[in-house]
């Protein structure tokens, strides 16, 4: 009786987290295309004005970011201007859950069905090297090495501290104008 009463605030939490985590994540990637050059060059072989998604469907959360140029990214937010160019959508609320919450790779989720890639493949690997690279640097590293395939070799503590701090104060930037603006 009380799973049953307790099963749809679950399900209402996980869809909260994972919006949050799709604003967070959304912000990231126009923070990371900012301060991390190994991020410009893969966002630089993206088409300028190339749209990206992430959703869960049927009428999840969402998070839209756009390739302005030279590298760099622009969270849009949740609705986009015009049809999007690549499209990685989770089947279901639980999927994305287990994937934004790290419990499970991306490759994993992928690999299980849990996901639909919608788009070119190769724009697909790019951005999940984008946002691998960000959970490399924005996670503490026991968890990162969690989230991603191949955790860098070559990321040493400075450098990770200093580009996190660098990545979260552009996320706090950006979710102060987004409500400034408002």
């Amino acid at each position: 009786m009380i799973a049953t009463r307790l099963r749809p605030m679950a399900i209402q939490a996980r869809r909260i987290y994972v919006e949050l985590m799709f604003q967070v994540m959304g912000r990231a990637l126009q923070g990371i295309s900012e301060v991390d050059k190994t991020a410009q060059d893969e966002a630089r072989h993206l088409p300028d004005g190339f749209l990206f998604e992430m959703l869960v469907r049927p009428k999840g959360p969402r998070l839209v970011v756009e390739h302005l140029g030279n590298g760099r990214l622009r969270y849009v937010g949740t609705g986009s201007p015009r049809p999007v160019d690549l499209s990685i959508q989770f089947k279901h609320i639980a999927h994305a859950y287990l994937v934004v919450s790290f419990q499970e790779k991306t490759s994993v989720a992928f690999a299980n069905d849990r996901m639909l890639v919608d788009g070119d493949i190769g724009y697909a690997v790019r951005m999940t090297r984008i946002l691998n690279r960000l959970e490399a640097f924005i996670l503490p590293k026991l968890i990162a090495k969690r989230a991603v395939k191949e955790y860098p070799n070559n990321l040493k503590l400075p450098e990770k501290a200093l580009s996190a701090a660098r990545i979260y104060l552009k996320v706090a930037t950006h979710f102060f104008d987004t409500a400034r603006a408002s």
